[in-house]
Formats: C-alpha cells, sequence, structure tokens
C-alpha cells in the first residue's frame, strides 16, 4: 500500500490518480480530505505533516510513501515511517536546495531526514511548477491580464502531471534507492510567453503587466515567509544557469520528452474563462 500526502494537490492528486489506476492500493493524506476527493476504492485519511504522531492511521499497513516538505517535524515523520514498517519514501522537494540552500535552509532539512532514515528513499527535486500560473487565473478571468516580474526572464516550469508520473515510476520501481532527481519541463519560457501561450489556449488576448520586483514582493508576502520570497524573487530575477537549463532526469524517468508549456495551458484552459 502506498501512501500519498498532498492529495489534494496538483501533484498528489494527479499520482493518486496514476497509482489507482496502476491497480495500487493507496492512502491518500490531507489535512481536509474525504472520500468525495479520491477516485473509488482509495482510502481518504485526514491527517497533518506538522502532526507525525497524526499520520499513524494513514501508515498502517503501509509499503511506501510519498512525502511533501511540509510542517518541521521531518526526523519525527521518519520516526513515524519506520515504525508502521514503511520500506521506501519518495520526497518532493525543490530545486532551490541546491542553488539556494540559505533560502531553502527548510526543504534541506527534509532531505536530511530522508537521507538519515534508514528507508530506501528518493528525492525529487522540482523547478518552477506550470501550475504556478494558477495565481493569473482570477485577473485573466476578470479582465484578461496577467501580471508578474521579471517579465523577460526564462525558466523551464514543469507541469505537476510530469512530477506526478515521475513519482509514480519511482515508486513503483526498483533501482532508485539514494537518487535526487532534478525535475525541469522541456523549455524555458519567460512569463510574457507563458501568458501568450494561456491567450493562446483560450483563443483570446491576454494582456501581461510587468510588476515591479517591490510589487511582487509584497503579493508574495501574503502567503510566504520572508526567506522563501526573497529565494523565489532571486530564481525569477537572477537565476542561475542550473535553474535556467533544462534537464534530463524527467525523460529519463518517463522516457518520454517533458510536457510544453503550451499544453499545460490547453489542458487547463478553463481554470482561465
Amino acid at each position: 500500500m502506498i501512501v500519498v500526502t498532498g492529495a489534494t494537490g496538483n501533484v498528489g492528486r494527479a499520482l493518486v490518480a496514476m497509482l489507482d489506476q496502476a491497480g495500487e492500493r493507496v492512502t491518500a493524506v490531507a489535512r481536509r480530505i474525504g472520500e468525495a476527493d479520491v477516485p473509488a476504492g482509495v482510502r481518504a485519511v485526514p491527517a497533518d505533516l506538522a502532526d507525525p504522531a497524526g499520520l499513524r492511521p494513514a501508515l498502517a499497513g503501509a509499503d511506501a510513501l510519498f512525502l511533501l516538505v511540509a510542517g518541521d517535524a521531518p526526523h519525527g515523520l521518519m520516526a513515524e515511517a519506520r515504525a508502521a514498517g514503511v520500506g521506501k519514501v519518495v520526497l518532493l522537494s525543490t530545486q532551490g536546495v541546491a542553488t539556494r540552500p540559505e533560502a531553502y535552509r527548510h526543504p534541506a532539512s527534509f532531505e536530511a531526514a530522508v537521507a538519515d532514515s534508514g528507508l530506501d528513499w528518493t528525492v525529487l527535486r522540482s523547478g518552477g511548477l506550470a501550475s504556478n500560473a494558477f495565481a493569473w487565473a482570477e485577473p485573466i478571468r476578470a479582465h484578461r491580464t496577467a501580471a508578474a516580474p521579471f517579465g523577460d526572464v526564462a525558466l523551464p516550469f514543469v507541469d505537476p502531471a510530469d512530477i506526478a508520473a515521475a513519482a509514480a515510476a519511482v515508486l513503483l520501481q526498483d533501482g532508485h534507492n539514494g537518487a535526487t532527481y532534478v525535475l525541469t519541463g522541456p523549455e524555458a519560457l519567460t512569463p510574457r510567453q507563458r501568458a501568450a501561450a494561456i491567450a493562446e489556449a483560450l483563443g483570446e488576448p491576454v494582456r501581461f503587466v510587468e510588476q515591479t520586483r517591490e510589487e511582487a514582493h509584497a503579493q508574495m508576502s501574503r502567503f510566504m515567509p520572508e526567506p522563501v520570497v526573497e529565494g523565489t524573487l532571486a530564481i525569477l530575477g537572477e537565476p542561475t544557469t542550473a535553474e535556467r537549463s533544462v534537464g534530463p532526469d524527467l525523460t529519463g524517468l518517463l522516457g518520454r520528452p517533458a510536457t510544453p508549456f503550451a499544453v499545460w495551458a490547453q489542458h487547463n484552459a478553463p481554470a482561465f474563462r
């Protein structure tokens, strides 16, 4: 049985569906989750990763765990996984652990706890998610406008469904113990180009508005801690060579090219209508 945390999120929801379709027994975990949120036959267990002991009902009988970086007790979560008899853990982390270690100490602490757990482990370090564009959904619906800083700086945003497919491959296959994979999209696009791709998917113009760094900082500070805001803005505005680069790991895991942002936009166009 495989436990998927963050099961109502962009990656977790897709992963639950993929594992279920593969015939696996799945327990889906999120802070607020019910049977209506999962496919028939998938067990839904509400739990908060900030409370490792609260994860015990979900972990009972589990063979593998897909773990998000959430809460502040990674070693406690690993202790609960060991006690439950979990043999494999796959952690969804971020590329920033390697490229911006000062800003991303929190996910780095999860990576360290997983590596020290005594379990088989794999770390998936994600680049920026294509689904970050959902932040534009309301303004695009309301007045066909998308605002972002650094309008002409390109990054290879990755489809969350591709991350889910990579996680499924690692969970269901052997040969990935101790590996860390960096997952990116197939091409680097600017915010201006991503807004144009959404416009193409809608069949209507979308006006791109370039924010100042200060405007973006104020907006992000509403829902991000200050170090993460600064780290994110640094990546968006002055990415390193590694952050700009399209990596081979996702294609290697999936046996196919990563999904282009334009395809993600077509699949998710209803959110912007």
